[in-house]
């Protein structure tokens, strides 16, 4: 149940970055079911392969690099997708940045959301 709602919220984020950010177009709320979909895939099989396979510029970057990272993935989840469309790199990045804020807040009302049962 908590992955179900959790993945509702995410595409719910995904169309508040769309409506916040005009570097990201989502066309439908199906659309953003799909492309949240995607994105979760993404970094559940490829993001840790691409952490591993770039751990040395990692660590000189303190870290940073995972942000570029996260903006690949995001922008290569519009690039297999048509319902997400993001304008470039630049794009990616910030929309990356703004999803991940969001994510954040989903995950930490679903965790006190289902901490107090």
């Amino acid at each position: 149940m908590r992955l179900l709602i959790k993945w509702l919220l995410s595409a719910l984020a995904l169309l508040a970055v769309a409506y916040l950010y005009s570097g990201v177009q989502v066309t439908s709320y199906s659309s953003a079911l799909l492309a949240a979909a995607v994105i979760g895939l993404l970094n559940m099989f490829v993001r840790p392969v691409l952490v591993v396979l770039t751990l040395p510029v990692t660590i000189v970057t303190l870290g940073l690099f995972l942000f570029v990272i996260n903006a690949l993935l995001f922008w290569a989840a519009s690039g297999l997708l048509s319902g997400l469309h993001v304008d470039g790199f630049l794009a990616a990045l910030i929309g990356s940045l703004l999803y991940s804020l969001l994510g954040l807040v989903i995950e930490s009302a679903l965790g006190g959301l289902f901490s107090r049962r």
